[in-house]
C-alpha cells in the first residue's frame, strides 16, 4: 500500500467490527478523509486518544481500495479534553464539525482554507476566546462564504441601496422595502450588524456579546440548511 503524511482534524468517528473504528477527518492537503483506525476500541490500543472527535493529529495513512488505513496518529493540539469540559464549548464544536463535515462533500480533494479556518475555530473553543455560540455561528457563515455563498448584508442585494430592512436566504442576503420579494422577512438592524461581524471574524464588534441574538441564530441556521441543502442537527440542539 501506499503511504501519504498528512495532518488532520477528527470530525466524527463510528464503530467497526469488534474493536476497530472508521474515523473521518478533514485534512491539510487530502481534504476530507474516511479511513480505519485497527484496534483503536481497546483499552491498549497505540492510538490512545489520539482519533477523538476534534483531536488534531499528525498522521501516516495507508491507501486503501475502498478505505485508507491510519498507521500512525501523533497529537498536535489536544482540543478535544478542554472543549468535552464545557458543555456549551462542547455543543459548538459539534456545529463545526457537523457542518464541516456536509461542507466538504468530496473525499481527497485539498481544501486548505477550510482546514485553516476549522482548526482556527476549535483552538478558540477549546482557549474559551470568545463565547461558544459566536464562534460556531461565525464558523458556520465563515465556511459557507469559503464555498462560495456570502450574504450580502450591508446592502440590497436588488438594487445596492443601503436601506436594507428585510432578508432573504434564497435571494442572498438583505433587500431594502421596495425591492423585498415574498420570501424575504423584515430584519432588525442590530441582527444585520452582529450577521456582518460574525461573518468577518470581527470580534471586537461582538465584544461583550455572550451570545447571538435569537434571530440572528435563526438566520444562520437557515442559511446552513438553504445552502447545504439539509439541516444541521447539531445546532438545533445547541
Amino acid at each position: 500500500m501506499a503511504l501519504y503524511r498528512d495532518e488532520g482534524v477528527v470530525l466524527r468517528t463510528a464503530k467497526l467490527g469488534e474493536a476497530d473504528r472508521i474515523i473521518t477527518l478533514l485534512t491539510r492537503s487530502h481534504g476530507k478523509v474516511r479511513a480505519v483506525a485497527k484496534g483503536v476500541r481497546r483499552s491498549k490500543s497505540r492510538f490512545g486518544g489520539r482519533l477523538e472527535p476534534f483531536m488534531r493529529a499528525d498522521l501516516l495513512i495507508a491507501q486503501g481500495r475502498s478505505l485508507d488505513v491510519i498507521s500512525q496518529a501523533e497529537s498536535l493540539a489536544a482540543y478535544a479534553a478542554p472543549i468535552s469540559a464545557d458543555f456549551e464549548a462542547y455543543s459548538a464544536a459539534n456545529v463545526i464539525a457537523e457542518t464541516a463535515d456536509k461542507l466538504v462533500a468530496a473525499e481527497n480533494e485539498r481544501t486548505g482554507a477550510q482546514y485553516r479556518l476549522l482548526v482556527g475555530a476549535l483552538n478558540a473553543l477549546a482557549k474559551h476566546a470568545h463565547a461558544p455560540r459566536l464562534i460556531s455561528a461565525s464558523y458556520v457563515m465563515r465556511a459557507l462564504s469559503l464555498a462560495g455563498w456570502t450574504p450580502r448584508l450591508s446592502s440590497c442585494v436588488v438594487c445596492g441601496g443601503t436601506d436594507a430592512a428585510f432578508f432573504s436566504v434564497p435571494d442572498g442576503g438583505a433587500m431594502c422595502a421596495n425591492d423585498h420579494t415574498t420570501q424575504s422577512h423584515r430584519v432588525a438592524q442590530p441582527t444585520l450588524c452582529q450577521l456582518e461581524a460574525l461573518l468577518n471574524g470581527d470580534w471586537a464588534a461582538l465584544q461583550g456579546v455572550t451570545e447571538p441574538l435569537p434571530e440572528t441564530s435563526r438566520i444562520v441556521e437557515d442559511w446552513a440548511e438553504y445552502y447545504l441543502e439539509r439541516p444541521l442537527r447539531s445546532l438545533r440542539i445547541s
